[in-house]
Order: structure tokens, then sequence, then C-alpha cells
């Protein structure tokens, strides 16, 4: 006889320890938002189904032996790499996006069609995982629809950054700040508290890519446009607005008594991410331009399926490590992917650097290694005292 062993239970990941964290983005969606709905999930709260063997006769469940050592490396390296090669590469791919110029010129700048078919990607295997594991029935969907429509608005508008001159490792740096409007999201809706070492880390991160942004490239051009910068902080205002609504949505779903599974989140806020994104791209014109600019150039379009394909990926490799680590293993790759993603963007992409520059990517860096590094030591302090 086979047993089914599943815990209905997800948490959205909330503005990345990286968000969403994404979204929760990188979402999580991001620019990655990878770890927006995923930030509060626990080890173990939402494995995948697992069939144990029971011989016939024993009441018992068979009780589950502890991996060994081997075999929690194996799945570490297995879960941080697949977010790491899904995610370097996504992000790799969204320069490629915007930095294609077609033979007449013209360059893609369509960002709601592109969040159209990202979150499409993203709601079929989120279907697809709903299959597997099965849905949670009775799913208030208002809240649901106010964090799809806010964190599709953040993607879109990191994405027009990016269109309109933003440069890939300023976009990036800066929406590793998100913990900036988060905060003051939750503070405002969520009533959340924190420490001046927090703060500090928020405005480290700020300066950094302050001080990347201002300074010019070898030869004169800045990294950065005033139109690039608008649009990273409105990305940057919607962060916020979606932390403090996925908060009220998760405390929501407690007080019913209803437990979400991850693919619940992952299904339904790209559902709705994919629907706001459909009927403002086809207002603003994006859906049918989008279109025509993919059929006149078939390569960008490939770069897009590929895009979407990472981001949707990316996600479940995400559940898979929030399933079997502490959310804080889960959380300290999804951010440190993200200075890999500067880094590489830099080396890669031709990005030539001045001193001022570096300067400025390495004071944003130290502030990220300082959240991580917060996290990390919080939570050995709250183990100690448990």
């Amino acid at each position: 006889t086979n047993t089914k062993r599943s815990i209905n239970h997800g948490a959205m990941q909330l503005a990345e320890a990286e968000p969403s964290s994404t979204p929760i983005d990188e979402p999580t969606q991001n620019d990655g938002d990878e770890d927006d709905n995923n930030k509060d999930m626990k080890k173990g709260e939402h494995e995948p189904f697992i069939r144990t063997a029971i011989p016939m006769g024993i009441d018992s469940p068979v009780k589950q032996r502890e991996p060994t050592a081997a075999a929690e490396a194996m799945r570490l390296v297995y879960g941080a790499g697949g977010i790491y090669a899904a995610f370097l590469y996504y992000g790799s791919l969204q320069e490629d996006v915007f930095n294609h110029v077609s033979k007449d010129g013209s360059s893609f700048k369509q960002a709601w069609f592109l969040q159209v078919l990202e979150a499409l990607a993203n709601v079929i295997v989120g279907f697809i995982g709903l299959q597997v594991t099965g849905g949670t029935p009775n799913i208030p969907q208002r809240q649901f629809m106010i964090s799809g429509a806010s964190q599709v608005s953040a993607k879109a508008f990191t994405s027009l950054a990016l269109a309109n001159g933003l440069s890939f490792p300023v976009a990036t740096l800066a929406k590793s700040a998100k913990m900036a409007p988060v905060m003051a999201g939750q503070l405002i809706l969520g009533g959340a508290v924190y420490t001046l070492r927090e703060y500090a880390q928020v405005v480290a991160i700020i300066a950094g890519t302050a001080i990347l942004s201002l300074c010019k490239k070898k030869g004169g051009a800045s990294h950065s446009s005033a139109l690039g910068l608008f649009f990273i902080l409105l990305s940057l205002t919607m962060d916020g607005v979606t932390g403090g609504v996925q908060k009220r949505l998760k405390a929501n779903m407690a007080r019913i008594g209803v437990k979400p599974k991850p693919y619940d989140f992952m299904f339904y806020t790209n559902l709705y991410m994919m629907l706001v994104g459909l009927v403002v791209s086809v207002v603003l014109g994006d859906f049918f331009s989008g279109i025509a600019y993919c059929t006149l150039n078939p390569d960008i379009f490939s770069l897009i399926i590929k895009f979407s394909c990472c981001s949707a990926i990316g996600q479940s490799f995400i559940f898979y490590t929030v399933a079997h680590f502490d959310p804080l293993v889960c959380s300290t790759v999804t951010t440190t992917r993200k200075i890999f993603s500067v880094l590489l963007s830099i080396f890669l992409k031709g990005h030539h650097m001045t001193l001022q520059g570096w300067i400025g990517v390495t004071v944003a860096i130290s502030g990220i290694i300082s959240e991580v590094e917060s996290k990390c030591t919080s939570r050995r302090k709250k183990q100690a005292g448990s």
C-alpha cells in the first residue's frame, strides 16, 4: 500500500531577504525577485509527495530515515545549483533582451508584453505543480489579485528601466535595496519593527547604487538615465506595496485557517500577474507591437522564451530548496545570486568600470553581505535559545 505524505503549508516570501524574497524576485519574482513567494516557508512544510511502501499487515507508518550528510549535501547542491543556474541565466537573458537591436535599428521596449509571457510560463508550471501536489480549496482571491497587480507592475517597471537606458548592474543593485520600500510598506501596513543595523544595510545598498549610477563609464557615457532611474524608483515603490500586501495576505490566511501550498501561490499570483499584464499591454499597445517585433526578429523571441522558462524553473528550485532546508539557506542563495549576476554582467557584457564605479559596487555588495550575515546570526541565536 502506498501512502502520500504532504504537509499543506506554504507561505509568501516577502521582500527578498534578498524578496516579492521577489516578491520574492528576485520573483519573485527578479531582476529575478525569485524568492518573493517563499521567504516564510519553513523547512519541510511542503516537500514533494513521497510515496512510501508499507508492507501488508503493518499498521504503523514506516519511520523515515534521516538523510545522511552526503545526501543533504547533494540536495543542497541540487537546489542551490538550480537556483543559481536558472536565475544567473535569467539575468543574462533579461539584459540581452533589452540590449537587442533589430536590423532597422529599433530596440525592444515592450516590457508589459514580456511580463505576460513570463507570467504565463509560471502559470503553466504552477498549474502542473497543483495537479501533482493537489490544490487548496476555498482560497480567497482578492489579495492575490492585489499582490499579482503590484508584483507585475514592479517587474514591468524594472524592465522599463532597462529599456530606457539604466544599466543592468545599477538596476540589479537598486532592486537589492527593495528592503527600503518593503520596510516602509510593512511599517505602514504590517506594523513591523526594524533594527538600526537593518536600516544601515539599506543605506549602504542605496548609497553604493547611487555612487555607481552617478559615475561615468570609461569614455564618458553614464551607467544610467533619468527615465531609467524614474522607472526603477517606481519598481521599488511597488515592491513596498507588494511586501505590505503579502504580509497582510499571510495574516488573513492564518486567521481564516486556510493554508495555501507554494504552488497555490505560484499559480494564483502569476495568473493575476498575467491578466493584469495582458490588459495593460493591450491598452498601451505593447502586446501587438511586441508580437510584431518578435515576428520581425525571431532571435529575440527565442531569448524571451528561454527567459520565461528560466523564471518558472528557478521558482520550482526555490520551492525544492525551502522544502528541504531552512528558509535562510534559500534566502542566502537568492541574495548572493544577485551579487554574481552583477559581477557577471560587468565582466561578460562589456560594462567598463571606473574606480568610482567599483567603489559603488563594493559598498552596495557590502550592504547585501551584511544583510545575509545578520540573518544568519539572528537565526543561530534563535536556535541557541530554543
